[in-house]
């Protein structure tokens, strides 16, 4: 979820209407580039999805290595367990916006030919105000800066675990070599694989590590809403993919033909859904969590029909965002005893 095709609406929340963001745009450029660029939406689904693993650390083994972190509202509630949860938050977020600065700077070019909806084509940041890319490498260093003090800062006090740490910085530098040379991973044709991983699996696993020590079930359990992110990526780079091939960004739209596309769209839904299966099957997803990671099979299927037929991701946007929160939803609720 770290590309600019995952799906954000990344105009500034705070502004309201059409008008008042062109007065915001036209009074403080800079700053209003630097907001959309960081992709607030983004941030904030980033954040449920943080929480979606913390959620899962509830239910304990085999999920963790040891006994469910929280099992009542008070236990959620309770100091030593949210300082945890703010503490991890607290090093994520510059993560997060470091990551997104660094792709809105390397993808000028694309985002300067393509034509944006709101779902594809970046946050405008750079088109709508006529300011240098060179905003957003500072920015992006800055960022940086702030995300190497942040961690240090949670790791040092305690309150997140070394392996919580290990896996923050393994997202820093996974998400910056994903746009940034020399590796540019998402020009080579594997950024789907790599952002995927980076916010469908990752970043459960720290929202579980930040509270606990995860096993390799977690990492199993993360695999169905993975799955969902990499329909999403797919569906969502498409549009861009004439801007992309002429400034050679190797995105598998650019480099697979829509058959192909759209065989491996499907073959990754049938994933999330075995995948859904077989944990509740064997006893790792409780039946209110395999069903709401079931409630979005519907938007699969419709994303399936339009792609690469239509330029809307719409339906494969909702798709995961719905999975994220009902994910979310479920599994806190059946860790905390609301439902069983």
């Amino acid at each position: 979820m770290t590309d600019r095709h995952t799906g954000a609406w990344t105009l500034p929340a705070v502004v309201s209407s059409p008008s008042d963001r062109s007065r915001v745009v036209e009074r403080v450029p800079r700053l209003w580039a630097l907001w959309a660029a960081s992709r607030p939406s983004q941030v904030a689904l980033v954040g449920l999805v943080y929480l979606l693993g913390v959620g899962m650390s509830t239910a304990g083994a085999p999920l963790v290595a040891g006994s469910a972190t929280a099992s009542t509202a008070a236990d959620a509630l309770a100091p030593g367990f949210a300082s945890r949860v703010l503490a991890g938050a607290l090093a994520l977020f510059p993560v997060t916006v470091a990551v997104h600065y660094a792709n809105e700077y390397a993808d000028a070019d694309t985002d300067a030919l393509t034509d944006r909806t709101p779902f594809s084509g970046g946050s405008g940041a750079l088109v709508r105000t006529g300011l240098a890319p060179s905003l957003l490498l500072r920015a992006t260093r800055g960022a940086c800066g702030v995300a190497a003090l942040a961690t240090l800062a949670v790791a040092a006090s305690g309150l997140v675990s070394p392996v919580a740490t290990a896996l923050l910085g393994a997202a820093l530098l996974a998400g910056l070599a994903y746009s940034l040379p020399p590796l540019a991973l998402v020009r080579r044709g594997v950024g789907e694989l790599v952002n995927a991983t980076l916010g469908g699996l990752l970043l459960p696993v720290y929202g579980v590590a930040v509270v606990a020590t995860p096993t390799a079930t977690a990492a199993v359990a993360a695999l169905p809403f993975a799955s969902v992110v990499g329909c999403n990526l797919l569906a969502t780079h498409w549009p861009d993919r004439r801007a992309d091939e002429a400034v050679g960004k190797r995105t598998l739209a650019v480099r697979w033909s829509p058959g192909r596309i759209r065989r491996a769209y499907a073959a990754l839904a049938v994933t999330a859904v075995a995948t859904t299966a077989a944990l509740w099957w064997g006893g790792v997803f409780p039946t209110p969590v395999a069903v709401a990671h079931l409630l979005a099979v519907p938007l699969l299927l419709r994303g399936w029909a339009v792609l690469t037929r239509h330029p809307g991701p719409l339906p494969s946007v909702l798709a995961m965002v719905v999975t994220a929160l009902a994910a979310t939803v479920a599994w806190w609720a059946v860790g905390l005893g609301v439902i069983s």
